[in-house]
Formats: structure tokens, sequence, C-alpha cells
């Protein structure tokens, strides 16, 4: 070894990678459903967090990189600003991270909810990288609004002679998101497995001269095994070899968590801003190329929930918001609040989510009716004017991973538009088909699958599988039914046969009669959900009907507004109930705004069981 080979190896340094992940538009500590502040949610409050991070890193002589990890662009109402705006300034979220000085983001599967477009128009004058890796065009002609890799030059401290450090950076998001955005995608892009494109795009930085490649993966734990196509594929990731960080997303959870070890340093921040990730590289120089010889990974919370005299702990803010985010955005933000306090109708009823998953949601009867009365004068005239309308809906806010706050809650008097968007959170347009019975009973069938099979007679165990969403909880109005838990779920997560001499639907009821296999029924849905969303075969199969493009949210405006009809689902029964075991109970969790309602509830069947850390209201349901 020469000297000059000596001194080179004697070259250290340091990178910290600072990430935030599924802002999902919450840039600033605000709920606008509810139009009060939260401590618990904002990027203006990760930036005080990005901030100190930054003076850390510039006192221990490292470099820093700003990474987003996608479901940013959209989600709250002050990224869904009237058109006139588009042309006067940047997207806030595009203003905010030019002002954090993100070096990049990536893009998640609801990213693309408006479609490629909204997603162009949203990421202009965007001042850094924006990635997808696995997403191609159809048509050569065209363009997409991000690159598919990039490579960052940064040159440490005290090493000014020597080679900058090469970060090459990919992004890849589930296969799935095509189905979840076909409406906006079909026929226009293509998106190949995460775990193969992975593979080829950090070889092909490799080869580029990139000495640390780091992956914004938009994806959760799941299997260790990499099959293809699957939707949640961080360990098959670390087990590639070829990535020195990961960035996992989608989820809401947050990592590291020694329940899900890995072997490469990854994070995921939570969700709506409430962490940042840290990831901490030791570089060393030798023989003109950096390599890693230490990693670490960790979480810094905005927020913490801390216990009161009382029986509900109480959300305390650990960090100030960032000033600098609170001014920039401070017109989009009064903007955002007026078109949210727009006068829409009044309730003559509370409408909450506490109870959607015990049959009690005047929120969700809404959306059902609401959805039938636009949906029934359409039918007029076509193959299905004389068969029974029915409408489908699931909740859209529901606590679980978004935590004890993320609940609809309207309540009883005037209502506004925000509380709309409170009941109707995403961007869904209606559409209609016809199905039969049969596949009526496959589609209940899948929805109950989120209950977690119940043994007669045991005490305590959770009523909800957690690994299944919430949004996936269709509930058909228009029909009664039964649903059995003591049965294992007939289908699996991904929408395959998992029992097939299994049936938790029993009873199914049309006008108090059995329904047929071979009887017909025309039914409201959501375009999330008839282009894939959840996994619903079934909801795919089934025969579309021609219908004006409409907006879910619009509907319930109007329908609340009193510029649709009443619809005849107004006098329907509530649809579902939970099938009666002796000496059984269960146990489910709920946000503590729940107290106000608990009259809601039959007391011989619900007993309230006291809170958990994490904030929530612990019910005992007798079945």
């Amino acid at each position: 070894m020469t000297g000059s080979d000596k001194a080179e190896d004697s070259k250290v340094g340091s990178l910290r990678i600072l990430a935030t992940t599924d802002l999902h538009a919450n840039l600033l500590s605000h709920d606008y459903y509810s139009d009060q502040p939260d401590p618990a949610l904002g990027l203006s409050r990760v930036a005080t967090l990005i901030a100190q991070a930054r003076r850390e890193a510039a006192a221990n002589g490292a470099v820093t990189l700003l990474l987003d990890n996608g479901d940013s662009i959209f989600g709250t109402p002050i990224a869904e600003r009237p058109l006139e705006l588009s042309d006067v300034r940047p997207a806030p979220v595009a203003r905010a991270f030019d002002l954090l000085n993100y070096d990049a983001i990536g893009l998640g599967n609801h990213d693309f909810d408006f479609g490629l477009d909204q997603l162009r128009q949203a990421l202009l004058r965007i001042n850094c990288p924006v990635l997808c890796s696995n997403m191609r065009a159809l048509n050569p002609q065209l363009s997409l609004p991000f690159c598919q890799s990039v490579v960052l030059e940064r040159v440490l401290p005290g090493a000014d002679n020597t080679a900058p450090l090469r970060i090459g950076l990919l992004s890849v998001l589930p296969m799935q998101t095509l189905k979840w955005a076909a409406h906006a995608l079909h026929g226009k892009v293509t998106i190949d497995d995460m775990v193969q494109s992975a593979s080829k795009h950090s070889a092909a930085l490799r080869r580029n001269g990139c000495d640390i490649v780091v992956a914004l993966a938009h994806t959760g734990i799941g299997e260790t095994g990499a099959a293809h196509g699957i939707e949640n594929a961080l360990h098959p990731l670390a087990n590639l070899g070829s990535l020195d960080a990961i960035i996992g997303g989608h989820t809401h959870l947050t990592l590291p968590d020694p329940r899900h070890p890995v072997s490469v340093p990854i994070v995921m921040p939570g969700a709506h801003g409430s962490h940042l990730g840290v990831i901490d590289l030791s570089i060393r120089l030798s023989t003109g190329r950096w390599d890693v010889t230490y990693a670490s990974s960790a979480l810094r919370p905005i927020a913490e929930r801390r216990p009161t005299c009382d029986t509900d702990s109480v959300l305390t803010p650990l960090v100030d918001e960032d000033t600098s985010v609170i001014e920039a955005l401070a017109e989009d933000h009064a903007e955002t609040r007026s078109r949210m306090a727009q006068p829409v109708g009044r309730t003559s009823q509370p409408l909450h989510s506490y109870f959607t998953f015990l049959g009690h949601d005047q929120a969700l009867a809404l959306v059902a009716r609401a959805q039938a009365a636009a949906v029934r004068p359409a039918l007029t005239d076509t193959v299905a004017s004389n068969l029974p309308l029915l409408s489908a809906a699931a909740p859209g806010k529901f606590g679980a991973r978004s935590g004890p706050s993320n609940y609809t809650d309207v309540p009883v008097g005037q209502m506004y538009m925000r509380h709309v968007v409170d009941i109707q959170p995403f961007p869904n347009e209606l559409r209609t088909v016809v199905l039969n019975g049969a596949q009526l009973r496959a589609w209940l069938e899948m929805s109950a699958g989120l209950f977690n099979q119940i043994a007669p007679g045991s005490s305590g165990e959770p009523l909800l599988d957690n690994d299944r969403a919430g949004h996936n909880f269709d509930v058909i109005f228009g029909v009664q039914y039964d649903i059995d838990v003591s049965a294992p779920a007939r289908f699996a997560i991904d929408g395959e046969l998992a029992n097939p001499d299994s049936h938790r639907i029993r009873n199914l009821r049309w006008k108090g009669a059995p329904v047929r296999d071979s009887q017909h029924f025309a039914v409201a849905v959501s375009s999330y959900r008839i282009g894939g969303g959840g996994n619903f075969a079934m909801a795919q199969s089934a025969t579309p009907l021609p219908i004006p493009p409409l907006r879910v949210r619009d509907v319930i405006r109007d329908y609340v507004a009193g510029r649709l009809d009443r619809d005849p689902l107004e006098h329907a029964p509530a649809p579902w109930r939970l099938v009666s075991h002796a000496s059984t109970e269960a146990e489910i969790f709920t946000g503590p705004g729940a107290r106000a309602y608990l009259s809601d509830l039959d007391p011989s069947r619900h007993s309230l069981r006291g809170t958990t850390p994490d904030g929530f209201l612990r019910i005992g349901v007798r079945l």
C-alpha cells in the first residue's frame, strides 16, 4: 500500500438521512375536519425536528439528505385547491418541500388518486427530483412527471480533495396501485414488481459508480418471501443485499421495531407527520469509493401521549411548529378553512364512526342513501330500472393505525363542507354495477374477513383483524344479514378463497325474503372498490352500468342540501348484526370521543374497559 493509499483510507465521514412518509398533505398542525389545532400531526412540527437534526449533523461533520417516501401530495383539504389557484402559486406541498429543502421525494399510491395531469400540476416548480422506479408509460409518447432514479453527489467536510460521495436513490410502490387508481391510470401505465425493480435499479446505480444506494420503498412489513407482486415487501427488499438503507411507508406503522428485525437500516416514520425518521451511516473512503462501516436508525416523534388524572391520556406536543412553514402556507390555510366552512345543510342526529364495526354508523348510512339517491334517476330506462337498488359504503375514518382521534364526528345541527369531507375523506367517484345473489354473498363474505375468528366460550379476544384495513369493510344497505365470527374467514386478505367450506354471512335477506343466488341487484359503489381496491374480485366481475361521472362527496353534499330526493333507503332497517354465542365476549377499540355516544350501544352487550396506553377506549362486546 502506498502512502497516498493510506492517506485515502484515513478519510472517514458520516451521512445522515432524514425521512418523512405518508404525510397525506398534513402540512400544518391543524385538523380541517374539526377545524381545530391538532398536536399529533403536521409537517410544520416535523420541520422543527428536521432543523434540529441538521444542526446536530453539521456539528458532527456529517452531510444530510432529506427525503419523502410518498402519499404526501394529496389527502387533506389544503391540497384540494380550487382550479383558479393552480396558476397563481405552486401547490402547498411543493412550496413546503421547497422551503425545507427536500433533496428528493418518492411517490406513493395515493399520489395518483387524481390522475397524472393533477399530479403533474401539483409537482410544478418543485425544486427536487421526484422518483418512481417501477411505473412505466405504456405509450412511449406519454411523458410522466417523475424519473426512475437519481444520483446525488455530496462532498464531505474535510474531504474536499477526495472523491465525492455518490448516493443513488430509487423509489418503488405496490403494483396494486394500478387497481386502486384504475380510474386514473388504466391504459396509461404499467407497474413492475417492487423487489425486481429495486434489484434492477440498484444494480444500475452501482454500475454508475454509486457508493450508497437508498430505496424509497412505499411498502410495509409483510412476508419474508419475495412472492411476485406482494403489496408489503420490506423484508425481501432488505434481503436483496444491494441496498444500504430503506425508507418504508404505506402502512402507517413505525420502524425500527424490535419485533421486525431487518438486515439493513430502515425507518418508517408513521403517518400525517407524526415522526421524523433518522438513519445515520458512518462511511470510510477505500480505493476510491466510500463504504458503510456502521449504521443506526431511529424515530423522533412530534408528540407523546401522557397520562392525566382522569381516565384518558392527553397528546402533548414535544416540539413547536416551525414559524416559517406557518407563514409560507398562511394564505392557503385561510382559504382552506373558508372553503370548509361553507354551509351545506343540517343533521338532526350525530354522525360518527366510533361504533362502525359494531353496526352503528349513521354517517355510513348517509353515504349509502346519498349514493342511491344520485344513481336511482340514472337507472330509468336501463336494463336495471326494475332491479332492487342497493348501496355499498365503507368507513373512511376508523382509528386503527391513524390513532384514536381519527374518527368521523359530526354533531347535531348545521353541517359544513368540512363535515362532508370528514365523512368521505377519499376523492372517490360513484359507480353502479349489476350482480347476482351469489356475487352479493361473496362480496359480503370478503367484507366480513375484517373480523377475527372468535371461538364460542372465549373471552377478551380482539374482534378485529389488524392486518385488514377498515376501509375495506363494505356495508351493503338495502339487504339484511348476520355475520358469524365463530367461522373462519372465507376469503384471505388478497381475495383468494381460503376456506371454501366456511360461511360467515347468514340469513341474507331482501325485504324479509332469502336472497337467491340467481336473483339480480344493482349496487351503487365507489370507484375504489370497482377499480380493485381491497381485492374484491366479485365486485370487479359485476356488470358495470354507465352513469354520469359523480364524486361521492358531491352527492353527499347535494343530499344533505336537499338537491337530491330523499331515497327509500332512508326507511331501510340496519343492514347487519353479529350472531350471538353464549358465554362469548370479544374486545374492540375506539376513540375516547365515543364516550359522548355510549347511549347508542346496548348496555347488556357492551361495556367500557378503560383506555389503552396509546389512547384508545376499550369496549367489551358480548356476542
